[in-house]
């Protein structure tokens, strides 16, 4: 029983990422139409610095997946302090970067991390 769980876990998961991906890849083609170049990396640039934190967390919470409570409540905290320390520091490279569009930037991020809200109500 503990298998189909764990198996369901990972497939939302997975999911999830897939269609965050799908959605960043999307965006970043329709800033590029729309402004070129500096708009297609400044939109690319806001997937990654959703994305990759989140992958992090995910990652971090699923090698956690069928030990005890205590553990598992660690590797929250734990992923969610890493998550946030590694989105403060993908901004801070970012906004180093010459030419970055704030439009394109912030709204590829704010449009990826509503993924989960969206995953939230679909189920």
């Amino acid at each position: 029983m503990e298998l189909g769980v764990t198996g369901t876990r990972r497939s939302t998961v997975s999911k999830i990422i897939s269609y965050q991906i799908l959605l960043i890849i999307i965006m970043t083609a329709g800033f590029a139409l729309e402004g070129g170049r500096p708009y297609a990396l400044s939109a690319a640039l806001g997937g990654a610095a959703a994305f990759i934190p989140n992958l992090y967390f995910a990652l971090r919470v699923y090698r956690s997946a069928g030990q005890e409570a205590r553990k598992i409540v660690r590797s929250f905290y734990a992923g969610e302090s890493g998550k946030l320390l590694l989105t403060a520091a993908l901004f801070f490279m970012i906004f180093q970067l010459p030419n970055i569009e704030i439009l394109p930037l912030l709204a590829v991020y704010m449009a990826a991390l509503s993924v989960f809200w969206f995953a939230l109500l679909m189920r």
